[in-house]
């Protein structure tokens, strides 16, 4: 692993906030997809940066989740961007499979329509064959 303090600079320019964490906009590379948002802490940013392999932080679990760890569907990093005022992160990534816990390429997935809400993606992996029978993430 790198040591950390090759990083000291990417870390201070974020704003991360007072849970320590960021938001994580993964988007999918050549095409653009916004494929979900998750949050990000240090150790997290760090894994991210010094692996290629996106990790994120877990809210629920309270850990790192490196993505793709149980479904398989990993994302590797191609670049990492900071927005101007360095509280969210833009990560262009290389996703296998879906993104979404619900079987879908990405997690926004549904969309309104006049007033009422329209899904916009079929389910193209049953999450019970990425996860079985039961799913955190």
């Amino acid at each position: 692993m790198t040591d950390a303090k090759a990083f000291d600079d990417v870390i201070a320019a974020i704003a991360f906030n007072a849970d320590g964490l960021v938001p994580a906009i993964a988007q999918a590379e050549g095409t653009g997809e916004v494929l979900m948002m998750a949050w990000m802490n240090r150790d997290a940013v760090l894994e991210t940066l010094e692996t290629g392999r996106v990790c994120y932080w877990s809210r629920s679990r309270g850990g790192l989740w490196r993505k793709g760890e149980t479904s398989g569907q990993v994302q590797r990093l191609k670049d990492f961007r900071i927005d101007c005022d360095g509280d969210t992160l833009l990560l262009i990534v290389e996703q296998d499979g879906v993104a979404c816990h619900t079987g879908r390429r990405s997690c926004f997935f549904r969309s309104v329509r006049g007033e009422t809400l329209e899904t916009n993606q079929e389910v193209q992996t049953d999450p019970s064959v990425l996860y079985g029978h039961s799913h955190k993430h």
